[in-house]
């Protein structure tokens, strides 16, 4: 396995250990389905997800085909995942969620949060 691919399993699998001690039980990674990329993880129901361990940032490509993977698996939700640099798999949970804005007061919104309460 060439190094990229071993960062890339790296990653996912930190991630879904995360998910899983998290209230996740059912994540699991996903294996690579080619054309039709429904994300990174299954077993989390209404997301897509994409892990990037890259040591340059590449938001925009990487927003677009996370939200490719969301139309791909007809998810809710599309959720990307970034390790930071210099922040290892011990650490998971500092690793940067991003999503587009549009998702996001959706998620916010349909959990019950954003507007005034009574």
């Amino acid at each position: 396995m060439n190094k990229s691919k071993v960062k890339g399993t790296s990653a996912e699998t930190a991630v879904v250990n995360f998910l899983r001690e998290h209230g996740f039980p059912h994540a699991e990674r996903r294996a690579l389905t080619g054309a039709n990329d429904q994300g990174d993880v299954s077993g989390c129901i209404g997301l897509a997800i994409e892990i990037k361990n890259h040591k340059e940032y590449k938001f925009p490509k990487w927003i677009k085909e996370t939200q490719i993977e969301k139309e791909n698996a007809n998810a809710d939700f599309g959720i990307l995942v970034v390790k930071p640099n210099g922040v290892g798999v011990s650490n998971t949970g500092q690793w940067w969620a991003v999503m587009t804005l549009e998702d996001m007061t959706s998620l916010v919104r349909d959990a019950g949060y954003g507007s005034p309460r009574d």
